[in-house]
């Protein structure tokens, strides 16, 4: 009776919860359809009837995280009239915030990306998106800077998706520390600095002509 009452979305977002976890516990291919049921107080039955298989239910997951990742890079870039570089620091303050809320997101879209397709196309799409985002912020910066068209459109695509995979592989090594070792790991705004003086400085200096050339003992 008390699943009657319940309403279709929070009987869902149950289930969903309950698989991301199993998925970043075991993996696709070895996550138990009976272990999500019992994990969301349901039947598996029930479980087959929202979510046809179990592709459909890490897709389901997939989506759910993707969703929620780009939601929360837009939110934290909304501040109008801001400078790039701080709309920069508060997408990715905002972004490592949720990943360390959400570690076992985190690990579903990595298991998404080497898992083949469909799944990694979701996750594809999802860079592409938060590039795109980023790109459009380093190319204000470096118009901000008065450098010239032919910088921007050389460059700062190059550099918005370099950004964004570090961000991902910091963020992966951030939740690794919170399981490891937890009195050690950085906080959402510590790892977004440390990001924040790797690549900004370097943009820096570029935006102001300071580029690095290899020399002849450089190959």
């Amino acid at each position: 009776m008390g699943h009657k009452r319940m309403p279709r979305e929070v009987r869902e977002r149950h289930m969903l919860d309950a698989a991301v976890a199993a998925f970043a516990r075991h993996g696709y291919q070895a996550a138990s359809m009976d272990e999500i049921a019992e994990a969301a107080g349901v039947s598996k039955p029930l479980v087959y009837l929202y979510l046809k298989s179990k592709e459909e239910l890490f897709m389901a997951c997939v989506r759910r995280e993707v969703g929620a990742l780009v939601a929360a890079v837009r939110a934290g870039t909304r501040e109008r009239g801001a400078p790039a570089d701080q709309q920069l620091w508060n997408g990715l303050t905002a972004f490592f915030a949720h990943t360390a809320a959400r570690p076992d997101g985190v690990t579903v879209l990595h298991r998404a990306r080497t898992q083949g397709e469909p799944f990694a196309r979701e996750v594809a799409a999802m860079r592409v998106e938060v590039a795109t985002l980023v790109t459009s912020l380093l190319g204000q910066a470096a118009r901000d800077a008065g450098c010239d068209s032919a910088l921007a459109e050389r460059e700062v695509s190059g550099l918005a998706h370099a950004l964004v995979g570090a961000a991902e592989s910091l963020a992966e090594w951030s939740n690794t520390q919170a399981r490891t070792a937890p009195s050690s790991a950085p906080s959402a705004r510590e790892t977004a600095a440390t990001l924040m003086n790797f690549c900004w400085s370097g943009l820096h200096n570029l935006l102001n002509g300071e580029r690095w050339v290899p020399t002849s003992r450089v190959h």
